[in-house]
């Protein structure tokens, strides 16, 4: 009888076994009776299941049975002391009723079981609770009866459960293990050519049933079945015997279960086995049959390498959709490859010759495809970048084209210098840009060369010929582009050295302008001395030639420079900025200088003739005086002196109309004190000549 049928009966708890024994070792069954009406059919039921469960070696000790009567009525009692003659006479050794303290004595002298003990076959007495240690132990009762013994009636059901569902389980497994393993060995020759079928597996899962099994043995091996250490008070607990524990019947279902479970095991190891290589021989001829059918034509006919950037990044776009649709299949591959590399590892000798060829042209097709996958991308990565650096030099060859195609306007010859070194490194990049365009396209052309027919699986020389020839055509178009630019640099660098050249000239002639000037402004302020005689005026006069000649090759030299500036000019087709100006400053400047230097001149010379008369009257001596007869050499004198004095107030006059003075008025004045002190000695002279001319006259 399983639980599961009478369950509901079992929670009523008309009766249990607590796993507590009498001093005779014998099991003790305690039948709670309560108020209310019970069952004599539940409770028969009950006792035939409870007294099911122990073994004949335990029966054969005796039970001991609890009949707690304090809170039912006598006849109550009385009819289960009665059943027990019919449900376990033989097992039973004695009947303890828990009788009420004051309740049945009077009704206990109508029926007497110590006198019907021989028609019983068992032992019957009345006991208090408190007195019921007398014949069991204090530890082997439960707490109801004043005992220390842990009891939980639902964890007990459970628990059995548990256990009926292990055995009914495993026993079932256990059958149908045999079956499927016996069918195995008989028909293993005819299972190798047909597939596994999923209705010849077990029904229940072995290794749940495995794992209940173990989780009950290790609850058995604690001791707590028909019991718990968990349920109530913390008493302590004495527990059956191991046959009432049944752990000996769950080890041994559980090594049975464990033996055919391994041969179960076995034989779906061979099975699976059997239908791996199936599938992989299945799944290998597809991954060869794509890659050389349709893999192999999406290669064939992607050749081009295409003519720009966007035509190289929509052939690598395409490729990688090629690419895509290979991975899913090279995922395969490597999938496949693990499997036949683990089952020989484990295969029998049988099947390694079969696994080996299998393994062997997967391989070769997939590395052959990869192969074409990798030179294709490649080939096509070495167009992108060629493309990219012929685009970026087209590039450069433009800006530096728009660069030569604008007229220089610089404003100076710094700009013009650096525009000159921004031309420079242009072209320097050109040349780089251009080499490595060079490397990258013979680097293109070697790939495109070394592509032989087992690429694509096809002649590709029409193909190949027709991407050489747009290598070779962007490489030879750029280099014209590149020397077509040289040329024009040649002749913008010859202009810009010719500019550079022209605004220097323009540069020192307006130094030589502003050299004339600082020497007409010494001229005017510094050459003021007249000299205090003959010989300091004639180093002053011959001091202001070398002064003139000084300013005549500064003025030749800015006429020069100008000249050399028209040359320019007309050489540049262009009209100076500068030149216009500047001749005209230099012409008015040199006039200038001229005019004021003529005055110096004359006044240096006016200056010489007068101190060399006056010199030459001043040193006569008295007894030469006789030679001394022209008073026009006085006259002469006088008139240079005075004629001098009335110069050196007068100022320079300009065509333009202005005017300048030599030196400043004080500097003038000193020069004309000079001269009338001359003019004073001459005047003396003259007196002292005339007096012995009158004495000599008056005799």
């Amino acid at each position: 009888m399983d639980a599961t049928v009478i369950l509901p009966i079992l929670k009523k708890k008309l009766a249990f076994l607590s796993g507590g024994k009498d001093r005779r070792s014998g099991l003790i069954l305690t039948i709670p009776l309560c108020f209310e009406q019970t069952s004599m059919d539940e409770l028969s039921v009950t006792l035939d299941y409870l007294l099911s469960i122990p073994s004949e070696k335990c029966k054969a000790r005796g039970f001991t049975v609890i009949v707690d009567g304090r809170r039912s009525q006598w006849n109550v009692v009385k009819t289960v002391v009665l059943m027990l003659q019919n449900v376990v006479p033989a097992e039973v050794s004695l009947v303890c009723v828990v009788k009420p303290d004051e309740f049945w004595d009077k009704k206990v002298t109508h029926f007497c079981f110590w006198k019907e003990k021989d028609r019983l076959g068992f032992e019957v007495i009345l006991v208090s609770a408190n007195k019921l240690t007398r014949y069991i132990e204090p530890c082997q009762l439960t707490e109801e009866f004043g005992g220390s013994l842990t009891y939980d009636h639902m964890d007990w059901l459970n628990k059995r459960l548990v256990f009926e569902k292990f055995t009914k389980e495993s026993t079932s497994l256990l059958d149908e293990l045999s079956v499927i393993n016996n069918g195995s060995e008989k028909g293993n020759q005819q299972e190798k050519e047909r597939s596994v079928d999923f209705n010849f597996l077990p029904s229940v899962d072995p290794e749940t049933v495995l794992q209940t099994g173990h989780e009950l043995l290790s609850e058995l091996q604690q001791r707590r079945f028909n019991g718990s250490d968990g349920g109530g008070g913390g008493g302590s607990w004495s527990p059956m015997d191991d046959e009432l524990l049944a752990q000996p019947q769950v080890m041994k279902l559980l090594d049975s279960l464990r033996e055919q479970y391994t041969r179960y095991q076995e034989v779906c190891r061979q099975r699976s086995k059997r239908t791996q290589l199936e599938e992989i021989q299945q799944k290998v001829m597809q991954v060869v049959n794509w890659l050389e059918g349709p893999g192999s034509e999406q290669l064939r006919t992607q050749w081009g390498i295409g003519d720009s950037i966007r035509a190289s990044q929509a052939l690598q776009q395409k490729h990688e959709e090629i690419e895509s649709q290979h991975s899913e299949w090279f995922a395969v591959y490597v999938e496949l490859n693990q499997q036949i590399a683990a089952l020989l590892n484990a295969g029998d000798e049988e099947d390694l010759v079969e696994l080996k060829a299998l393994q062997q042209q997967l391989s070769d097709v997939s590395y052959r495809q990869a192969s074409q996958l990798e030179f294709r991308q490649n080939l096509l990565q070495a167009a992108l970048e060629f493309h990219g650096v012929a685009q970026d030099l087209s590039q450069q060859l433009d800006g530096l084209l728009g660069m030569l195609c604008v007229d220089v306007a610089p404003t100076d010859g710094a700009a013009i210098q650096q525009t000159l070194k921004l031309l420079e490194e242009k072209l320097k990049s050109v040349d780089s840009g251009l080499q490595g365009l060079r490397e990258k396209g013979q680097g293109l052309l070697d790939q495109i060369t070394n592509q032989s027919s087992w690429a694509y699986g096809k002649d590709v020389s029409i193909e190949n010929k027709e991407n050489v020839d747009h290598i070779q055509g962007v490489m030879e178009d750029m280099q014209l582009r590149k020397q077509r630019c040289e040329d024009m640099v040649d002749v913008r660098r010859l202009k810009m050295l010719q500019m550079v050249q022209l605004f220097k000239c323009e540069e020192d002639a307006s130094q030589a302008v502003e050299w004339l000037n600082e020497l007409l402004d010494a001229l005017l302020k510094t050459h003021i001395r007249l000299g205090d005689d003959v010989q300091e005026t004639k180093i002053l006069l011959e001091k202001h030639r070398k002064f003139v000649d000084v300013a005549q090759s500064t003025y030749d030299y800015g006429r020069q420079l100008l000249q050399a500036t028209v040359v320019l000019c007309q050489s540049l087709r262009c009209a100076s900025r500068s030149s216009g100006d500047t001749l005209p400053r230099l012409n008015r400047v040199w006039k200038q200088f001229t005019i004021t230097s003529e005055e110096r001149v004359h006044r240096l010379e006016m200056a010489v003739a007068f101190h060399s008369t006056a010199e030459k009257i001043l040193q006569e001596c008295p007894e030469q005086h006789e030679t001394i007869t022209d008073v026009e050499q006085f006259d002469e004198v006088e008139a240079v002196g005075k004629s001098l004095l009335d110069r050196l107030t007068v100022p320079v006059v300009y065509p333009d109309g202005t005017e300048q003075y030599f030196g400043s008025p004080s500097d003038m004045a000193a020069t004309a004190d000079h001269i009338r002190e001359r003019l004073k000695l001459v005047n003396l002279k003259k007196q002292q000549l005339r007096e012995p001319e009158t004495t000599t006259t008056e005799s």
